[in-house]
């Protein structure tokens, strides 16, 4: 039975979704999720989640991101992505200073106004189908914070920049707001995601990869290798016993905080919470 997080670079052209309904068959496994939706455009970082550990994808949708997106300026559309239909198009005559003074404005705490094109829901409808209907409708702005917002080359109308986020930013309408600030519209182009919280590129695997593995259970990543920030805890069997019953430990000697709990044997039953004394489990992931 396969359990843990696998680090997919996903293709252009795949939703999430493709990419986890295919690894349900990989792996025969019907527990299949992913660490956050990326659109079938983009590629990168798709961190899936397989068996016990679709538990600690809670514990995920909190993660920063970091991007590397094309910037196309000049060009509006309705899906702020080359992929829309065209709204507007101006002639582009920025310079690289004109954009990295403008790029000043997005970074640190922002407000961006949810893309009609996005999964959200208003009302109980998601935002993507009323766009398909040729809807339009007001949405509240959004808090999110720009960690880091670098220019890595580029001329004329088009750019390329790296991006270091929050959890629920836009990057195409980071890129549509930039080209509105510079007056002459603009759209995402191209968007690769490197980071997604701990995952990153170098641990990815590519579908052709995956499917064609002798053993694809080998690429997994052990589901606790999520919570390596929390220090470790090791149980005597019958502390072990009362946790696997759901029951709260008394542990006046422990810091407060959270931690990795471990049986004898070096197995990991879950993460636990101490306060004022008392340990408690956040989230069990000892099969049953």
């Amino acid at each position: 039975m396969a359990n843990g997080i696998l680090i997919v670079d996903k293709p252009a052209g795949w939703t999430s979704q493709d990419v986890a309904a295919k690894l349900r068959g990989v792996f025969h496994e019907k527990r299949v999720g992913h660490g956050g939706t990326l659109d079938p455009m983009a590629t990168g970082v798709l961190p899936i989640f397989i068996g016990r550990a679709t538990r600690a994808v809670p514990f995920f949708e909190h993660a920063d991101k970091v991007y590397e997106a094309g910037l196309r300026l000049g060009l509006v559309t309705d899906t702020q992505d080359v992929t829309g239909r065209t709204l507007e198009e101006r002639k582009v005559d920025i310079t690289r200073a004109q954009l990295e003074a403008v790029l000043s404005d997005f970074r640190g705490e922002i407000a961006q106004i949810p893309p009609m094109y996005s999964a959200i829901k208003v009302n109980g409808q998601k935002l993507y189908a009323l766009a398909r209907q040729g809807k339009e409708i007001q949405r509240q702005p959004r808090p999110v914070t720009i960690f880091a917002l670098d220019l890595l080359g580029g001329d004329g109308a088009d750019w390329r920049l790296r991006i270091h986020c929050s959890k629920g930013t836009y990057v195409r309408t980071l890129c549509h707001d930039i080209g509105a600030a510079l007056g002459c519209g603009g759209c995402m182009s191209s968007l690769r995601r490197t980071r997604a919280g701990s995952c990153d590129l170098a641990r990815s695997h590519t579908m052709e990869e995956i499917l064609f593995a002798e053993t694809p259970e080998t690429l997994l990543l052990p589901t606790d290798s999520l919570f390596s920030d929390r220090p470790v805890l090791t149980v005597a069997a019958p502390a072990e016993r009362k946790l696997r019953n759901g029951a709260t430990l008394h542990t006046p000697k422990l810091q407060p905080g959270e931690y990795r709990v471990y049986s004898g044997t070096g197995e990991f039953l879950l993460l636990a919470k101490v306060s004022a004394g008392e340990l408690t489990t956040l989230k069990s992931f000892f099969e049953v």
